[in-house]
């Protein structure tokens, strides 16, 4: 048990020490408020990426750990500290609450409101990222989910805001609760009495949870946390829900939040229940071809900009999936650099919406066009974020698609070629025709009068996210190599009970330990 206090403890405290400031500040002093929000996130997020620098990705286990009890008797501590497969999350994440607060310049009304709920939100993901206790991992979750259904139904737009801040409210909680079952059982049958995760790791290894019960609790993990995401089909909250939010919400759940419940499948189920990840990969792997395919071919049919995002988006995710069913190496690999890229390519295109939608008071596309000659900025912004939503190479997507459909080919043969020919030629005309419709053509009289993005501070946020997805892109080497040691050792520990489990990705038959210096 560490007394020190880590890094992560001020990464995460910084937005939620200034949710309690600005309670403090009257709310006509509104260039305070603003300043107090981006201030924390701004901090919050250069602290992340001297985390991120700082990671030795040649060392095993958690680094920058600190363990305070909490409720010893249940066994709950603030636990916190980072491996591969949460610190790049956590940089996306910070990264991203930093470009969303930013673009919140465009709330106008009951902004103090606002902003409390938009620092408890960037708080409460950043603390569940870390957090290696069940308790703490759940709690921060619900603190960031909470402001979400505040947020879409007092400062939403359109005449569906209600309905859509109503429709997650139900849909969410219905995950949230599964999923609370779900890590209380687990909790019980481990017999570890405990929540800490190295703890009941152990358990597990001594003593593995019996097959009936691997399987149910599997169950209700896989459908909380896949409600949560959005997993087919299971979806119909997101689009209604992201075309209603406030930019800064949509960029921050689509980008961050959504990640929660395929990183705790990924931190939780597959190694606590290895035997149920194996028998339960088939079905994930089929039904990821529901978000591919389906949600894909649902955003050919949208007219309207942030409606496609959405779809768009919910199709990406079933690429996350295939990774996941997987288990192979690779495969993990890619699925935790496309959860990162995905994230800032999510939180860039909302933004990119939200500006114009700001701008026009319209998404349609029919009504827009020739928008790259009128505003080249933010036209060529949207420009390159559709191409990386195509999966162009020089995009961290590319990378995170690659190594998923190279780790599921031995794997799941019919359903990789599927997702490759099916997902990404839709995926191309969706988006290709989007872009010809909104930035190119004949440019509309209606919009000469709006200029485009010319503050420096405002463009700050597009190209911060932008960079980081031509950062990773290029050099992918820098997520991972970080990566890879975490995602090996949570697969050894499958296959130790399960043999038969591929964790290469390379060769069907490999043993557990093809990679040795990978392994543990």
């Amino acid at each position: 048990m560490g007394m020190n206090i880590s890094p992560l403890t001020y990464i995460i405290g910084w937005p939620l020490l200034a949710a309690i400031g600005l309670v403090l500040v009257p709310r006509n002093y509104r260039v305070v408020l603003r300043f107090i929000a981006v201030a924390a996130t701004f901090i919050s997020m250069v602290l992340a990426i001297k985390l991120f620098i700082q990671f030795d990705s040649t060392a095993s286990g958690y680094q920058f750990v600190q363990q305070v009890p909490w409720v010893a008797a249940l066994g709950i501590s603030y636990h916190v500290g980072v491996d591969g497969l949460n610190i790049g999350l956590i940089l996306m994440t910070a990264i991203v609450a930093f470009a969303a607060t930013c673009v919140a310049y465009e709330i106008q009304q009951r902004e103090k409101e606002f902003y409390i709920l938009l620092m408890l939100m960037v708080g409460g993901i950043l603390g569940a990222f870390a957090s290696l206790d069940l308790v703490f991992f759940y709690g921060f979750h619900e603190l960031a989910l909470v402001p979400t259904f505040i947020m879409i139904g007092v400062w939403g737009r359109g005449d569906r805001k209600q309905y859509a801040a109503y429709q997650i409210t139900i849909y969410l909680s219905v995950g949230a609760l599964l999923v609370l079952v779900g890590l209380i059982a687990l909790y019980l049958q481990t017999g570890a009495r405990s929540f800490d995760l190295d703890q009941l790791t152990e358990a597990v290894a001594k003593t593995a949870v019996a097959g009936k019960a691997q399987s149910w609790i599997f169950a209700l993990l896989l459908l909380g946390f896949g409600i949560l995401v959005g997993l087919w089909p299971f979806y119909s909250w997101a689009p209604a829900a992201y075309s209603s939010a406030p930019t800064a919400t949509a960029m921050l759940h689509a980008g961050a939040i959504k990640k929660f419940g395929l990183y705790g499948l990924l931190r939780i189920a597959l190694p606590l229940l290895p035997a149920a990840a194996r028998d339960w990969a088939v079905i994930v792997a089929w039904l990821c071809l529901g978000n591919i395919l389906l949600c894909g071919l649902m955003a050919m049919r949208q007219k309207d900009l942030n409606y496609l995002v959405s779809y768009s988006s919910l199709a990406h995710i079933g690429f996350i999936f295939l990774g996941l069913a997987s288990l192979t190496l690779i495969g993990i690999t890619g699925m935790v650099t496309l959860m990162v890229a995905h994230g800032f390519l999510a939180a860039l295109l909302f933004a990119t919406t939200g500006w114009i939608r700001l701008q026009t008071k319209t998404l349609e596309m029919s009504e827009l066009g020739g928008l790259l000659r009128q505003w080249p900025f933010i036209g060529a912004i949207l420009l390159m974020a559709m191409l990386a939503g195509c999966g162009l190479p020089g995009f961290a997507n590319f990378v995170g698609e690659l190594l998923v459909f190279f780790g599921a080919w031995n794997v799941f043969t019919a359903v990789t070629i599927l997702a490759v020919w099916g997902g990404l030629i839709i995926g191309a005309v969706y988006m290709l025709r989007a872009a010809r419709q909104v930035l190119h053509g004949p440019a509309l009289e209606q919009w000469a009068a709006v200029t485009d993005v010319v503050s420096g501070w405002r463009k700050l946020p597009f190209v911060l996210l932008l960079s980081a997805l031509l950062l990773f892109g290029c050099i992918p080497g820098l997520l991972t190599s970080r990566v890879e040691p975490a995602a090996a050792m949570i697969l050894n520990r499958i296959a130790q009970q399960n043999p038969a489990l591929i964790i290469s990705g390379k060769d069907p038959g490999a043993p557990v330990n093809a990679n040795p210096t990978q392994a543990k």
